[in-house]
């Protein structure tokens, strides 16, 4: 008797038909109860499982349409270009301009991530630190790191620096007007590590888009956030020296020469 041959057709027929399928479903396709059978059948397709829902279920990638974050669902199950849960928050916290607290992050992957960054962490993958009374995620880099840190920082240090300047193509007249008064009030290096701070707080191509929107050189806005991050500021005195009020005790000295003549 011969063997039965089993080919991925069938599965693949189905999950193009349902856009996903569980493995019960993919069992009964393939004619097969063997887990086994069935699971070396999808490795031969370009299939990936869920992250969601225990990974159960299952999709093509020619399916899946993944958008800029790498992510797709369907019917409530959520995929990842990247696989695992594990793999997907590792990614997304790493290329976050200012990290991520365990609710920022949930909302986005729509599951809970509070197991899986703490073990992302354990494994030195990712970094974390307390602020404002929660943990937030960082990426794992000491230099990428200390950007995040500082964006968030900034972010929540000020009710008026709680967002980034918008896109120039959108900003009100009234708005842009302010801030170019503001600008112009600014000495030199004002003007570099105010321009710095929003680059930080823009996060990546924060250079670009602040330089354009001050009419700056992109290397000063890159100057002033690298001064803000590695804190290489010095501190000078706001009147120059010989500047302010004249000592009283010279002006007396004066005053008694003058009466000895």
């Amino acid at each position: 008797m011969r063997p039965i041959i089993y080919t991925p057709d069938a599965a693949a027929t189905l999950i193009r038909k349902q856009k996903i399928a569980c493995l019960p479903e993919l069992t009964a396709a393939l004619g097969t109860d063997a887990r086994r059978t069935v699971m070396r059948k999808l490795s031969e397709l370009s299939c990936r499982n869920s992250y969601s829902h225990c990974g159960r279920y299952y999709t093509l990638d020619d399916v899946a349409e993944f958008d800029a974050l790498g992510l797709w669902s369907h019917r409530d199950v959520w995929f990842s270009s990247r696989g695992t849960l594990l793999e997907t928050a590792a990614a997304l916290v790493d290329a976050a301009a200012e990290g991520y607290f365990v609710d920022e992050l949930d909302s986005i992957l729509h599951v809970a991530t509070k197991d899986a960054l703490r073990k992302l962490v354990q494994s030195g993958r990712l970094a974390r630190e307390e602020m404002a009374g929660r943990f937030l995620y960082c990426a794992a880099a000491p230099g990428r790191w200390r950007h995040q840190r500082v964006a968030r920082r900034a972010r929540l240090a000020e009710p008026g620096m709680v967002a980034p300047l918008p896109a120039a193509s959108i900003l009100s007249d009234e708005l842009r007007a302010a801030v170019v008064l503001f600008f112009s009030l600014l000495d030199e290096k004002q003007r570099r590590l105010y321009a710095g701070l929003e680059a930080l707080k823009s996060g990546r191509g924060g250079d670009t888009r602040i330089a354009g929107l001050l009419n700056l050189d992109v290397g000063t806005v890159a100057r002033g956030r690298h001064e803000l991050l590695t804190q290489d500021v010095e501190i000078e005195r706001v009147r120059a020296a010989g500047g302010g009020r004249k000592s009283a005790k010279k002006k007396r000295q004066k005053l008694s020469r003058e009466s000895n003549l």
